[in-house]
């Protein structure tokens, strides 16, 4: 907390009153501050008031000096758990004339109706229910027993009910809800945990559970409601039935993720492919039977943002017997664990006494692939259709959709954001240098936009890959969100280099005569990395940027880049060897044209026995051939993700991906299965200087390429491979650093790019790195991948447009 002392002087030393008024900034609305100023204020006996305006909480406090005094100090020492303070000005102004200010019943402090105006505040995240009003969901003696919708001011929606600032019920979505009479009680009683708790409600005067079945039910016709709609949702998921439940961010489509024919009605309805889906448990001891689960784990599984977490699944043999279906997470080391958040979902599970249901659930976004997560209800009727057997809805609006964050825990027991989403925003992150008012539009895949002014930076949640013209709607609505929560009006708009991707269009569209700057992709990479450690810049770090596409500066694919890096600019140090992209999407797509493409680059001959050669058809491999022999539709590319590919089919792992990244993930996965052998590894070799003319030394995997040929010949396992190449590549990045900091003197190494979600490659590479006596930066808060990208975007423009 830092504070200001700014107005009148103080007044005279053995003044018997004094008065303060105090401007709080920071996440003080919605986490039950006003009621922690007013307990406080009384306890030390002092008169005054306290208002939410835009900019923050405003309190004046008359009394004592000595209360006055030990008031100031404990509004940062003890104040609410979800409250976040930024700043405190504090201003000496004479005390009242007539005498203490008193509220109508005669109390010395009082809590005064908001200001509207100017400023700004924020927001916090929504927060999983905390263990009070758990406590009370599951006691048949207290007025709230079995209701869906139990808060207090410690815990619940926020971000996502809130529609205008200040923080007060009439700036939310439970605005059409009027308190009932003891509801109303609660929310005066500043002895009460719900005092001025805006979403609070009860069975009286609370939203409504609805279930609608999908043959021909219209939402509020025919629905069955309250526990008859909450019991008959458990039987339907019981029976192995899809339903569409209505969370605090948007819908979720859940099965029981112990039904193998559930599971798989459910990914083919959503055209899912292999992609996995993540699942929800009762509790941390379940999840601990589905994936490894440590301290550090368990933390990220049970706080309050409560993310889906990134479990390694259990090897053969390990303790653990999870009931999943085989169709949840094919192909992945990890699977997605998340615990309830809601009392809906804690409801979904059972209180004892109910009826057994479901052991796991399946909790996947509520959307038709490629399309933004559903919060209308109506819109959830018609675009859920054909995928959910029945809607498990309310009818409090959502203002704001936020899909569920993703998470790691590293071996270090550190976590790494993975998307930045519910739980997580709009949390600020701190910026190491100031900014004009700006905002940054991301990437095309795993978009989430961020705005930023002076040393803050506010990520929109997560929206997803822009394929849709609903994503771009959802777009447009982040960004007014953000607008109108943070009160930032940007002057500078800033995107990326690619002139197709639709993000750079959309910003383009919207400058409305602003400036629009315009960033490399792997260059805004290694920026967000560096701004989220708080480096300001000064001094270039070494660059290593890994993922599956970016456009280059030369209009190829980049994606295994090594830079020098500041904010101001970046020089292309290294990169992986150009090899052809046949086909573009359609080469992402077949892991085995890649695999083809890069043996053929490397010399290697496409001996039919090879897995990614018997994967083609003969005439698959003919067109091929004369593709790439004549360069048909082919852009070169040095993208390591693309590499990652073609290894996974070269080994026999993946040769057509469903999804993005999934030949990868699948390699990944066969890698962790034989991470402890102990035989040759592989190495690429590093040539210098690339005949670009830049300069740059050029990573050429063909010699790995040689050496895997070679194992798989001799008969190793597609595991063995996989791991002695994740290790190769961890080499070549300690290789190419050491000859980096030789010719530059950097010494601080920044990882970055999509590839980096990758656990095992990103633990390795950190390992040799500071055992070779580098400073290693990683992503926490910020994705690695290109959900972070924007805030790279926004710190490069910022610097762009310095004098």
């Amino acid at each position: 907390m830092t504070a200001t002392v700014e107005g009148r002087p103080g007044p005279d030393a053995g003044a018997d009153r004094v008065r303060r008024r105090l401007t709080v900034r920071g996440t003080v609305q919605g986490v039950g501050f006003r009621p922690f100023v007013h307990a406080l204020a009384s306890r030390l006996g002092l008169s005054g008031h306290a208002l939410n305006n835009a900019g923050g909480v405003v309190a004046e406090v008359e009394g004592a000096p000595a209360a006055v005094e030990a008031f100031c100090r404990g509004l940062a020492e003890q104040a609410p758990p979800l409250a976040v303070i930024s700043s405190v000005a504090v201003e000496e102004i004479p005390p009242l004339e007539a005498g203490p200010d008193t509220g109508p019943d005669g109390a010395g402090f009082v809590i005064r109706p908001s200001e509207r105006g100017g400023g700004r505040t924020l927001i916090p995240p929504d927060t999983a229910t905390c263990d009070d009003c758990l406590r009370e969901l599951a006691d048949p003696a207290d007025r709230r027993h079995r209701h869906p919708f139990v808060t207090c001011t410690h815990c619940g929606p926020r971000f996502t009910i809130a529609t205008a600032l200040p923080y007060d019920r009439a700036a939310t979505t439970m605005a059409a809800f009027p308190l009932c009479p003891d509801c109303a009680r609660e929310y005066a009683d500043p002895a009460d945990r719900r005092f001025h708790a805006q979403p609070v409600a009860c069975h009286d005067c609370g939203p409504r559970l609805r279930l609608t079945r999908a043959r021909g039910a219209v939402a509020g016709t025919g629905a069955a409601t309250g526990e008859e709609a909450l019991a008959g949702a458990r039987r339907l998921l019981a029976e192995g039935a899809v339903v569409a439940v209505k969370g605090i961010g948007g819908y979720h489509l859940a099965c029981d993720a112990t039904n193998p024919a559930a599971v798989t009605a459910l990914r083919e309805r959503k055209a899912r492919g292999a992609r996995p889906f993540a699942v929800m448990c009762p509790d941390a001891r379940a999840a601990a039977r589905l994936g490894r689960v440590g301290p550090a784990e368990h933390r990220a599984l049970t706080g309050r943002p409560r993310p889906i977490v990134l479990l390694r699944r259990h090897r053969p043999g390990e303790r653990g017997d999870g009931p999943l279906a085989d169709g949840v997470c094919p192909g992945s080391p990890d699977v997605g664990v998340l615990l309830p958040y809601t009392p809906l979902h804690r409801l979904l599970f059972g209180l004892p006494g109910d009826p057994p249901g479901p052991e796991v659930l399946v909790m996947t976004s509520g959307n038709r692939s490629g399309e933004p997560i559903v919060t209308d209800d109506r819109e959830a009727l018609t675009r859920l259709a054909g995928l959910a057997d029945a809607w498990l809805w309310h009818d409090r609006p959502i203002a704001a959709p936020c899909d569920d964050s993703v998470v790691r825990v590293r071996a270090d027991g550190s976590e790494v954001v993975l998307r930045r989403s519910r739980g997580h925003v709009p949390t600020p992150i701190a910026l190491p240098v100031p900014v004009e008012p700006s905002l940054a539009a991301g990437a095309d895949l795993k978009n989430a936009i961020c705005l930023a002014e002076g040393r803050s930076a506010w990520f929109s949640p997560h929206i997803g890959d822009l394929d849709d013209l609903s994503a771009l709607r959802a777009l447009d609505g982040a960004r007014e969100r953000l607008r109108a929560l943070t009160g930032v009006e940007p002057r500078l708009l800033a995107a990326d280099r690619h002139p197709g991707y639709r993000s750079t269009r959309w910003a383009r569209d919207r400058a409305g005569g602003r400036p629009l700057r315009r960033v490399q992709h792997h260059h805004a990479h290694i920026a967000s990395a560096m701004a989220e450690n708080g480096l300001d810049g000064g001094v270039p770090v070494i660059g290593v940027a890994f993922d599956g596409t970016g456009y280059g500066d030369d209009g190829a694919v980049w994606g295994g880049e090594v830079l020098l890096a500041g904010y101001g600019g970046y020089r292309r140090l290294a990169h992986l060897t150009y090899v052809p992209l046949p086909g573009g999407d359609a080469g992402v797509g077949n892991p085995c044209r890649m695999a083809l493409s890069h043996l053929r680059s490397a010399g290697i001959p496409w001996d039919p026995a090879l897995p990614c050669a018997a994967a083609c058809t003969p005439e698959e491999r003919r067109v091929l051939e004369r593709q790439l022999e004549r360069s048909l539709a082919c852009v070169p590319t040095s993208s390591m993700g693309r590499l990652f590919d073609a290894v996974s089919s070269l080994a026999g792992v993946c040769h057509r991906a469903g999804y993005e990244g999934q030949a990868a993930v699948e390699l990944e996965a066969a890698a962790a299965a034989a991470w402890q052998e102990d035989g040759p590894g592989y190495a690429f070799a590093l040539r210098r200087p690339a005949p670009d003319g830049t300069g740059a030394m050029v990573l050429d995997p063909a010699p790995v390429l040689r050496e895997a040929v070679r194992d798989l010949r001799s008969g190793a396992p597609a595991p063995v491979v996989a791991a002695r190449f994740h290790r190769a590549v961890a080499g070549a990045v300690e290789e190419t650093c050491r000859r980096a900091r030789r010719d530059t003197e950097a010494a601080t190494v920044a990882l970055s790019g999509g590839v980096f979600a990758n656990a095992l490659l990103d633990e390795e590479c950190e390992r040799r790195l500071r055992a070779a006596g580098f400073t290693v930066l990683r992503h926490h808060r910020v994705p690695p991948g290109d959900g972070g990208l924007a805030l790279g975007q926004l710190l490069v423009a910022a610097r762009a447009g310095a004098p």
